[in-house]
């Protein structure tokens, strides 16, 4: 296995002509540790992995494996193992899939058994690709990333399409590359997804950097808010209304952005509105995460960040 190392992006942007894509963005992902890459669709996720990839040209800035480019690592394959736009010959086995990349990397044959065994897919391997579901296919994109045992795993979006099982799986997975000494960097627009199995995140959002630094620290700062419930929940709204609170209907009730119980059930008392609760709750890790975030992202297919320019599409 090839040693964990650093990545590391400095103040790194890329624009389409008139669209910022990423805008001076810099972190550094450690070995030995899961680490979180989050922002909404649209936040220039996808665009940054591309360009620390080289796939894309940065307009300025750096994204390197241990200060070296991708493209001046002496054997990629080995030192790197990325999956983002997973392409599968739909009429090839998996086992030839594998074969094909490992005969072009210098990989030895004897990988692809290996990393299928790895993965869960051994019982599939003569399988055709064509005939595999999406989770499958997750797998398979897991099993080429891990083909030259590399020091360094970039994926995008791994536990879109796993069923439960898979998702369980897959983070126990990631969690022991990460205990051998290997850089793990996970992509996601969900923090619910990962958040059991990262270490450390890194949230960006219109392209700039929000948030770094361990999942522990992402609760800090995060206000606790009132849930209300009333048998009148029209009359409920209009008091809060008056009162100048905002609130979002959850349930039964509302969810107001207000800390204090107390000043809820007065602007309900000055209403004249009867209530059946009243209790604070704190913010959880997903609430902090969009509370970062806010609507820094365009709506789209999860794991595809559309830039749009002069009516065309780049990801």
């Amino acid at each position: 296995m090839a040693a964990g190392i650093p990545i590391e992006v400095t103040g790194l942007s890329k624009r389409f002509g008139p669209v910022t894509a990423v805008d001076d963005l810099s972190f550094t992902v450690q070995p030995g540790r899961v680490t979180g890459f989050l922002g909404p669709n649209g936040a220039g996720k996808t665009t940054t992995l591309r360009v620390l990839l080289g796939l894309v040209r940065a307009s300025s800035g750096t994204a390197t494996f241990g200060g070296t480019r991708y493209r001046d690592l002496a054997r990629p394959l080995e030192t790197v193992g990325a999956a983002l736009d997973a392409n599968f010959h739909p009429g090839r086995s998996a086992k030839q899939h594998l074969a094909v990349y490992a005969t072009a990397a210098g990989i030895p044959k004897s990988r692809v058994p290996a990393v299928l065994t790895m993965v869960g897919l051994s019982e599939f391997a003569g399988r055709r690709v064509g005939g595999f579901s999406l989770g499958m296919r997750q797998r398979l994109s897991l099993a080429y990333t891990l083909l030259g045992d590399p020091g360094v795993l970039v994926l995008d979006e791994p536990i879109n399409g796993l069923d439960p099982e898979g998702i369980r799986w897959i983070r126990g997975f990631l969690q022991s590359l990460a205990k051998e000494g290997r850089t793990v960097l996970v992509s996601s627009h969900l923090l619910s997804e990962v958040q059991q199995s990262v270490d450390d995140v890194v949230i960006i959002s219109r392209g700039r950097l929000v948030r770094s630094g361990p999942l522990s620290t992402l609760q800090i700062g995060a206000a606790p808010r009132t849930v209300v419930e009333s048998p009148d929940p029209h009359r409920l709204a209009a008091a809060l209304d008056q009162a100048g609170l905002e609130y979002t209907e959850e349930g039964a009730g509302f969810i107001v952005e207000e800390p204090d119980p107390g000043r809820v059930g007065h602007a309900a008392f000055v209403g004249g509105v009867e209530l059946s609760a009243l209790h604070q709750v704190a913010a959880g890790l997903e609430d902090s995460f969009l509370s970062l975030v806010g609507d820094g992202g365009s709506e789209g297919t999860p794991g595809l960040e559309p830039v749009r320019v002069g009516g065309g599409e780049v990801r």
